[in-house]
């Protein structure tokens, strides 16, 4: 099959990633605000929609991270394949767990995937060391400091707020929300979406239609960025439901704590070229906002089996896009 080809079925690939990835992750930025009726379901997704393209044009950091430090792309034999085989596998993951109401990552999926794709092409030799170190260090330690992050922000406003009248205080934390639920989605399109910005780029560059990462084209931008946010027009209604709801009762105050403490996060990471996993992050802030609230609050179970899920995913995303390879090279 012509190299044009495989890189035509990488882009609709990379843009199906990237539309699933805003259905699937439309939850996270806005589950709060719908939860507490601070915005309708309708107008929360208008306006994560709209601020998760804003957000997606305008960095490009976090997409050389993802063309380029993983693995060279110069290198690989069937580089092209191999993204194939990376996006089959990511979409797959992210599919079963969309169905299954999980909010699993969507970053976690891709990275697993590339990185098994690349492994059953090359061997692990053809994996940066470095490059994959960095990402893996971001991906486990962003939770944490959301989580911490959570806690103190929620700390401190119940402090601040202790003899207020709780229905004020909620009416406030309700308007709020709206700009938190914004920055929010900002935030999501400036990392998520980068993801498919850089698997493009990986691809076009192992194919030899351009030299380097280090230029995302303009096109790419537009099409991931547009992509993105026609997911998140669609909305993830079961996962808003598990995030919003089942994790703990979440007020007003308690989903503006978790949504600039998740947004805050995300964008620092988005600064430093780093990818996060927009679905630990926001979960990670959401169980440290009620855990200050009252330990006891926090549904602990469903809690585990998230994080059960977030430790699955890499490998098992791995394995699926290595079969996935070894199915498609029968053919090369």
């Amino acid at each position: 099959m012509d190299v044009y080809i495989w890189v035509g079925i990488v882009i609709f690939l990379a843009l199906a990633f990237d539309f699933i990835n805003g259905f699937h992750d439309t939850a996270n930025a806005i589950a709060t605000t719908v939860s507490t009726r601070a915005l309708s379901p309708r107008l929360a997704i208008i306006l994560a929609s709209f601020m998760n393209f804003l957000g997606a044009i305008m960095f490009t950091g976090v997409a050389k991270t993802i063309g380029g430090k993983i693995a060279d792309p110069t290198v690989l034999d069937h580089g092209v394949q191999v993204v194939v085989a990376a996006l089959l596998g990511a979409i797959i993951w992210n599919l079963v767990t969309w169905w299954f109401g999980i909010p699993s990552s969507s970053s976690h999926a891709l990275i697993g995937s590339l990185t098994g794709a690349v492994i059953s092409s090359a061997g692990f030799g053809a994996i940066n060391a470095g490059g994959f170190t960095d990402i893996i260090k971001a991906l486990i330690l962003s939770p944490f400091i959301a989580f911490a992050g959570g806690f103190v922000v929620m700390w401190l406003l119940k402090q601040a707020f202790a003899r207020s009248s709780p229905h004020q205080v909620n009416k406030m934390f309700r308007s709020g929300q709206i700009l938190t639920a914004a920055f929010q989605s900002f935030t999501h399109g400036t990392n998520d979406a980068q993801k498919a910005m850089g698997i493009i780029t990986f691809a076009l560059v192992t194919a030899n239609v351009q030299d380097t990462t280090d230029h995302i084209p303009l096109w790419v931008k537009i099409s991931a960025a547009t992509a993105m946010a026609l997911g998140t027009s669609i909305g993830g209604w079961k996962i808003i439901k598990t995030m919003g709801t089942k994790i703990f009762k979440i007020e007003p105050i308690n989903g503006f704590a978790a949504d600039i403490t998740s947004a805050t996060v995300i964008f620092s990471a988005t600064l430093t070229h780093l990818p996060v996993s927009t679905t630990h992050v926001i979960t990670s802030s959401i169980l440290g906002v009620g855990s200050a609230k009252r330990f006891s609050a926090v549904k602990w179970g469903l809690a585990g089996r998230i994080v059960i899920s977030w430790i699955i995913t890499i490998p098992i995303s791995m394995i699926v896009a290595a079969l996935i390879y070894q199915a498609i090279a029968l053919f090369l």
